[in-house]
């Protein structure tokens, strides 16, 4: 999921404690005292010095590398669980998410519903899968870390730990499990199962922590961006759950509020009244019934297009993106006559986003519907091959004649294209000391 800056903005707040969980699964107790006969773990004089001179150490470095020494030399010790997952807490203690997930590993191979290894599986597995570019192998990793997530969510109480402690561990760990599915789901395009588990995530959570800036706020935003990626997208949950996470997402509001507002006008039509629905979502973290009566729909595409053509004069002098809506949801005859106002016709096109390169042609995002949702509406065709493909994301300037379109899905096709190369800054003239003699 993903996750984009955003995430790392929102999760700011609760970075600390997700990367160091304050609970313990059954924590183990100290180790028993050496030849120890009445309790159920006994121990040598040799093999009781290892496991407390690891337990005692003093840095969580020296601590794992006592666990390590200490289920290398005694590897089917009684207190084997115990030890493996204090290793795994020391390993966390040292920032490397590597070895953790190794404890983690090796924990649930002896307890395969340890709460706590299932959690940092699953949380340790979705950073990492993040931070990969590659698409197939970031959906791998997505898939592993839900796997994790999906048994935690089913994991029972061990037989020694109280119902309180169990569950308080479980009220921690769910959100974080329920996030992370959600992202696989997203990583799948499947935001029908995004949304039902975001919500299911959100609304179980404290109310406090859909107010302030944080991890579940944070997937407050990425539910309203299921919502916009859903198929047809649901304009008016997005614009309710962006608005409810920009209004509390203080200093990151910046990175909320364009898609809030873009939600809000895609639905209505217009800006009018949005404040009235940054006002109502303070009220509540679900949309109320009858919010599709409070804030109504805009009109459909096909009476705007009628209305635009019939209130133009001039088509020619239509904005970019009026004539793609004219292009994409007119008649077959308005969008030609639209089309005719173009073809044939060079323009310059800045900050676009490439969506798909190669050295022949670029297909890239101009629009704003374009850019929100990643996907082209025009082509540029080149006669001379390029050089130098620009990676997807680039933003560049590109120059082209209109030559054809399509209406579904649209593609705006540009012959004779040419990249802009940017400026260079005036090389400064050299500065002349006259030498005094």
């Amino acid at each position: 999921m993903k996750k984009v800056v955003l995430a790392s903005l929102l999760a700011v707040a609760g970075a600390a404690t997700m990367m160091q969980p304050c609970f313990a699964q059954d924590a183990p107790a100290a180790a028993p005292a050496a030849g120890q006969t009445g309790g159920q773990v006994q121990m040598s004089a040799d093999e009781y010095k290892v496991y407390n001179d690891a337990d005692t150490a003093a840095t969580p470095a020296a601590k794992a590398a006592g666990f390590e020494a200490y289920l290398k030399a005694y590897p089917n010790s009684a207190v084997k669980q115990d030890a493996l997952q204090k290793l795994m807490f020391a390993y966390q203690g040292t920032n490397d998410p590597v070895k953790t997930l190794d404890a983690a590993d090796r924990l649930l191979q002896v307890d395969p519903s340890n709460l706590t290894a299932l959690y940092l599986e699953a949380f340790l597995r979705r950073n990492a899968a993040d931070a990969l570019t590659d698409p197939a192998a970031k959906t791998a990793g997505l898939d592993k870390a839900a796997g994790f997530a999906q048994t935690g969510l089913t994991a029972t109480k061990p037989q020694s730990m109280a119902d309180a402690d169990f569950q308080k561990l479980k009220s921690q760990a769910t959100p974080v499990f329920e996030s992370v599915i959600a992202d696989d789901d997203i990583s799948k395009k499947d935001y029908a199962g995004a949304i039902t588990t975001f919500k299911t995530e959100v609304t179980g959570a404290p109310a406090e922590a859909t107010q302030a800036p944080g991890a579940v706020l944070q997937d407050v935003f990425f539910l309203a961006t299921s919502y916009m990626n859903s198929t047809p997208p649901d304009y008016l949950n997005c614009a309710w759950y962006a608005t409810r996470a920009a209004v509390y997402a203080g200093q990151y509001a910046s990175a909320i509020q364009p898609t809030a507002t873009y939600c809000y006008k895609k639905y209505h039509g217009k800006d009018e009244g949005y404040d009235k629905l940054q006002a109502l979502v303070k009220t509540s973290l679900t949309p109320p019934a009858d919010l599709a009566t409070t804030v109504t729909p805009a009109p459909k595409p096909a009476d705007l297009v009628a209305n635009l053509i019939a209130t133009t004069p001039d088509l020619a002098t239509l904005a970019i993106s009026d004539k793609e809506f004219v292009l994409q949801y007119g008649k077959p005859e308005d969008a030609d006559k639209v089309f005719g106002t173009v073809k044939g016709k060079s323009t310059q096109f800045p900050d676009t986003i490439v969506v798909a390169a190669t050295a022949d042609q670029l297909q890239v995002s101009v629009s704003d519907d374009a850019v929100q949702s990643k996907t082209a509406d025009f082509a540029f065709n080149f006669a001379t091959p390029l050089k130098t493909v620009p990676a997807v994301g680039d933003k560049i300037t590109l120059t082209g004649t209109y030559a054809s379109y399509t209406q579904s899905p649209l593609l705006i096709t540009m012959s004779d294209a040419t990249v802009v190369e940017k400026k260079k800054p005036a090389a400064k003239a050299p500065v002349h000391h006259t030498t005094h003699h």
